[in-house]
This record gives structure tokens, sequence and C-alpha cells, in this order.
């Protein structure tokens, strides 16, 4: 009953559906998801992709968003102005090819 998955892909969420049909099948009882990702991840690619998406939302900017890289962990700083901003700056450093997490640290105003 026990699936373990292993191999590599290019993306988090082709990982995370492998995983999700697996636990869908019957019979099993649990898994272990051992799918690497082979892209490393780029601060800069990261930090351009979230630039782009909240550009793409209307939204104002990402200039108060800081992105760190820790392998293949992505660490969002700073202050958004609104919860659809942080949204978007998740969303887009989750989408960035590599990323395995994403850690917000991310500030809305009050």
């Amino acid at each position: 009953g026990w699936v373990t998955l292993s191999g590599c892909v290019k993306w988090q969420y082709q990982r995370l559906a492998a995983a999700d049909v697996a636990t869908h099948l019957t019979g099993v009882t649990g898994l272990t998801n051992d799918i690497y990702l082979e892209s490393p991840v780029s601060a800069s690619a990261v930090k351009n992709d979230i630039d782009l998406a909240l550009k793409r939302a209307a939204a104002t900017d990402a200039q108060g968003i800081h992105v760190e890289i820790h392998g293949s962990s992505v660490t969002l700083t700073g202050t958004v102005r609104s919860a659809a901003q942080r949204r978007s700056a998740t969303e887009s450093a989750w989408a960035a090819p590599g990323v395995t997490s994403v850690v917000d640290r991310l500030v809305e105003p009050d």
C-alpha cells in the first residue's frame, strides 16, 4: 500500500501532480515523494517573475519585495500593499523552475 515516487521533473507542479495522482489510486495507504527538481533556482529570475506577475495583475510594483534563495527554497520578505499582491508574489515564486518551498515573510499594512 505504500508508494514511493522517484525521478526528476522541471517544475514543482509536476511533482505535486504526480503525488496527487498516486495518492488517489485504490489501495494506496501512504506516499513518499522522492521526485526532485532538476533546475537550479535563480533569485533574479524569481524576482523578475514576481515583477511581471504583479504588473499583469495591475498591482503597483514589487519594489518592496526581497527574494532570497537557499538551495531550492525561496524566502520572500518586505512589504506588500494588499493581500492580492502578496498572493501574486507567492504564486510567482512557486511557479519558478526548481522551487520546492516558499517561505512567505511578507507584511501587509494595517
